[in-house]
């Protein structure tokens, strides 16, 4: 996969993420250009946009760097696992949350060194 598609850089770690969970650089840009909803992200001055198909939610984190493009972060699926709702499923994937949003401030450490 190429770090760049269309108007979208991807980090390493976002094509990593892309490669494991079985999605396309096309299904980030679908979920970034159409979400259906987004709010701010954990690393400083991200955005997670999200979309939903039936039961699976996408969602992408990406921010914008210092000459305004939008890079994307992170990426991932969620689905609820069988006989579980969605609120069951997140209750069931805390560890994972907790481990998500250490990798995101590691991310943002990050950034900002490089930004420095």
């Amino acid at each position: 996969m190429k770090t760049r598609y269309l108007k979208l850089i991807f980090t390493h770690h976002a094509i990593n993420r892309l490669y494991n969970r079985g999605l396309s650089q096309a299904d980030v840009w679908e979920v970034f250009q159409h979400p259906d909803g987004q709010k701010p992200g954990i690393v400083l001055g991200s955005i997670k946009f999200y979309k939903n198909y039936g039961s699976q939610r996408l969602e992408v984190v990406a921010k914008k760097n210092e000459r305004g493009e939008w890079v994307v972060l992170s990426c991932w699926s969620r689905q609820p696992g069988p006989g579980q709702s969605a609120r069951q499923q997140s209750s069931a994937t805390l560890g994972n949350n907790f481990l998500e949003r250490l990798i995101m401030r590691g991310l943002n450490k990050m950034g900002r060194l490089f930004k420095n």
